[in-house]
């Protein structure tokens, strides 16, 4: 990581001041592929305000200068909205042993300076603190030959994987947003990755 950025872990609500900063920054980098998510102002408030009214809820941020550039979130299962706990409770698994992974957010000129491993290795090391068993996220999968796919795309799979995750075959939630050029919302399914977390 470049000495330029910095990294800053904020708990709760100490995240207001930089909301509107996170919530510009996921639309932005939610609108290219895979996402495709034409967001709204009003929608990420609403989004993030359930991270910011949980105490045990986590926030990484990375700066350059005062500019946030990156953003990932985490938050015990058990304070998510119910899109996100049910799948989990209709596969048996108690949503009180599971630390939720939100989402990670960086601007593309600041891709591959390392912050993709600090982002996880602060999210994990809080669900860790707090005593979680299980760390989860989902990620919406788009078909191999969709049209809209950019030449050279390459997923995520092998960095999760090579992080310890394992994909789900029976473990998805279903969020609706609104495409891209699309006139309306839709329903997008998302599968759930999942890692064991052994103590340190």
């Amino acid at each position: 990581m470049s000495d330029a950025l910095r990294v800053e872990r904020l708990y709760g609500a100490a995240v207001t001041p930089h909301l509107p900063a996170v919530a510009a920054l996921r639309i932005a980098v939610f609108r290219d592929w895979p996402y495709l998510y034409d967001g709204s102002a009003d929608y990420e408030a609403h989004y993030l305000a359930t991270y910011a009214r949980s105490p045990r809820s986590l926030f990484v941020l990375a700066f350059d200068g005062g500019q946030v550039i990156g953003a990932s979130t985490a938050i015990p299962l058990a304070d998510e909205t119910d899109a996100f706990r049910e799948p989990f409770l209709a596969r048996g698994i108690d949503p009180a042993r599971v630390f939720y992974f939100g989402e990670s957010v960086l601007l593309p000129a600041y891709r591959g300076r390392g912050l993709g491993h600090a982002f996880f290795d602060a999210r994990e090391a809080r669900a860790r603190e707090l005593g979680f068993a299980t760390a989860a996220f989902c990620a919406v999968e788009r078909s191999a030959d969709d049209a809209r796919r950019p030449p050279g795309h390459r997923d995520n799979d092998a960095f999760w994987i090579k992080r310890g995750y394992a994909r789900q075959d029976d473990l998805f939630c279903r969020l609706d947003w609104q495409e891209t050029g699309a006139a309306q919302a839709q329903t997008h399914e998302l599968r759930f990755w999942l890692r064991e977390l052994e103590p340190r």
